[in-house]
């Protein structure tokens, strides 16, 4: 497996865990469960570094709309950096 296509997986994965993160502020669940503080642990870094800039609007938070725009962006610089790089 290239290096190129590790990062899109890692960046797809992650954009998918973000996500799942937004379905579950709309349902009810048990935040205790493994699998759910999984998700919110591996993406609030991200999310709360956006958060600290973009308040929530009333009850809507923007920061993952932001996650998913910076993180394409941050994907583009990489696969840019590695192909210029020839790797």
């Amino acid at each position: 497996m290239s290096l190129e296509r590790i990062i899109n997986v890692a960046f797809q994965v992650y954009a998918w865990l973000i996500f799942i993160r937004i379905i579950l502020s709309f349902i009810r669940h048990n935040p205790y469960q493994p699998l759910i503080r999984f998700v919110y642990e591996i993406t609030e870094p991200v999310l709360g570094f956006f958060r600290r800039f973009i308040p929530p609007v009333g009850m809507l938070d923007f920061s993952p709309l932001v996650a998913f725009f910076a993180l394409e962006l941050l994907r583009q610089i990489i696969l840019n950096v590695i192909r210029a790089l020839g790797l």
